[in-house]
């Protein structure tokens, strides 16, 4: 799943985020589309250098656009307007409660380009629309696992179904630690390079656990043992164990877990009876936290080991 564009019109219904927003001019392009979450203001695009305008994107116009265009004589302004209307703009936006100039609403409404009005400062609105944006237009995806925080890490259990990935985040909740999501992880990408999951809307703070049912941990433990969202730390993979199959025992390499094309610390976890999964899940956290704090066990285990088989006499084996 991937929201790539919305409608204009969407900006002009909202009402979650205050955009505030009216129409001008343009009603029959509501129906174009936004492509992009970010916002260009286009200053020079007036002037007639429009190398960098970007149509795909919402065009701010504030008190210094506004000024400008109204200081141009009426021809100027039509060839310098005309010339960004060539273009398929997504729409205009003027900021500061400013009446657009009539030429504006003249050539947007020819166009089909939406002008639309906000009383909020430029500066404002700018950072209401951004969040409204990154909120609609970032890649999404869903994953079939369970997304726990420990302490403070962001852990996504992944398995095949009846692998006990439930069952581990519901010992994990015992102990402390806080339940996101359940069965189904919704996750969007936040810019640059963060992932954010949480729970479906209609399976928020509930888990099926297999001869239990499905029961609900914030009703059973309480507010402390769930959060609403979490950004996504590690991938921890559940399997069967396999005799045959030969396991990291040093975990000197990282390896990685590729969603939305960021890039996770990535275990796996064999299981099979006798083995400890909480506790083993619970220490993966906190050496991930080690790691993060720049002292990574593995590797300097492996480094003392190699600096005591480099000084080692010659002759001096074990019998």
């Amino acid at each position: 799943m991937n929201n790539t564009s919305l409608f204009i019109g969407d900006l002009l219904n909202d009402v979650e985020y205050g955009l505030n927003l009216t129409l001008s001019a343009g009603s029959i392009g509501l129906v174009n589309r936004v492509f992009s979450p970010r916002i260009q203001k286009p200053g020079l695009a007036l002037t007639g250098y429009t190398k960098h305008l970007h149509p795909d994107r919402v065009q701010v116009l504030g008190n210094t656009e506004i000024s400008y265009l109204r200081q141009l004589s009426r021809d100027a302004a039509e060839v310098s307007l005309g010339k960004m209307c060539s273009f398929p703009i997504s729409c205009f936006i003027v900021t500061t409660g400013l009446e657009p100039p009539e030429l504006l609403k003249e050539l947007t409404e020819k166009a089909g380009i939406p002008l639309l009005v906000t009383p909020h400062l430029s500066v404002v609105f700018i950072s209401l629309l951004s969040k409204f944006l990154e909120e609609r237009l970032l890649p999404t995806t869903y994953v079939h696992g369970v997304l726990v925080d420990i302490l403070g890490v962001g852990v996504l259990l992944l398995g095949k179904s009846g692998i006990g990935k439930s069952e581990c985040a519901l010992d994990l909740v015992i102990h402390g630690h806080r339940l996101v999501a359940d069965d189904s992880v919704y996750i969007k990408k936040k810019m640059p390079s963060a992932l954010v999951g949480r729970a479906a809307e209609s399976l928020r703070y509930h888990m099926e656990i297999r001869g239990l049912g499905v029961i609900n941990i914030k009703d059973l433990f309480g507010v402390s043992s769930i959060r609403e969202k979490k950004i996504i730390d590690m991938v921890l993979e559940l399997v069967e164990w396999d005799p045959l199959q030969e396991y990291d025992r040093l975990g000197i390499d990282d390896i990685v877990y590729t969603i939305l094309g960021v890039d996770l610390h990535y275990l796996k976890i064999p299981v099979r009876p006798g083995r400890d999964l909480t506790s083993i899940i619970e220490v993966a956290a906190r050496n991930f936290i080690l790691k993060g704090m720049g002292y990574h066990p593995a590797r300097e285990f492996h480094e003392k080991l190699l600096a005591r088989l480099e000084v080692r006499p010659l002759g001096d084996e074990v019998e």
